[in-house]
């Protein structure tokens, strides 16, 4: 399964070349780092899923030595590689850029909602296609933002003070709760995602 993932990781280094330069560029304007370390992350997340969503390279996959179990392991095993590989770069950007170290709540947080991302994502994508969960992610960002214009107009406000009200937060059951609760969500989709691949036929 290792093999697995080192090619994951080989397959998008060009995509991490051109995307390191970008984020430090975002990381330069001061933009939220925490935004930033999310999109960022799901975009390598999705684009190496992609790499296999192909029927010859699922069958080639099939056809080596690995169960179907590993080939879906290895993808939320370098989900969460690729997750922490994005929050490192952003440490090591602010440290660099801005002579500060990112506060551990921020790169918790980045790690948290990635994993929860990913939890929907690739299930979603493993049944049908990335993209289906592409129209399905623009679907959503229209609705979102008729209903910032005409429902909710201070709805990026609310949502911003929600989260720093979180961030804020010093109670560490609080913080044990919501690891535990990311945890059994990404544990229940990888057995999930298991469960649609071993029933697919290519």
């Amino acid at each position: 399964m290792f093999n697995l993932i080192r090619k994951d990781i080989i397959l998008l280094k060009k995509t991490f070349m051109i995307l390191l330069p970008v984020l430090f560029v975002y990381l330069t304007v001061g933009s939220s780092s925490i935004w930033v370390g999310i999109i960022f992350s799901i975009a390598i997340i999705m684009g190496a899923f992609a790499n296999d969503e192909k029927s010859s390279s699922n069958t080639l996959l099939n056809s080596l030595p690995y169960t179907r179990k590993e080939i879906v392991s290895s993808k939320y095993i370098g989900a969460f590689i690729f997750t922490f590989l994005v929050v490192f770069m952003i440490f090591i950007g602010n440290l660099i850029i801005h002579r500060e170290i990112t506060v551990w709540k921020d790169l918790l947080f980045i790690i948290s909602l990635v994993m929860v991302s990913t939890s929907l994502f690739l299930p979603f994508s493993y049944k049908f296609k990335s993209q289906y969960l592409l129209i399905a992610s623009l679907v959503s960002f229209a609705l979102y933002m008729v209903i910032n214009n005409f429902v909710f107009q201070n709805l990026n406000e609310k949502m911003s003070e929600l989260v720093g009200m979180l961030l804020a937060l010093q109670n560490a059951q609080f913080y044990l709760i919501i690891a535990f609760f990311v945890i059994s969500l990404y544990a229940c989709s990888w057995l999930l995602s298991i469960r649609i691949y071993e029933r697919k036929v290519f």
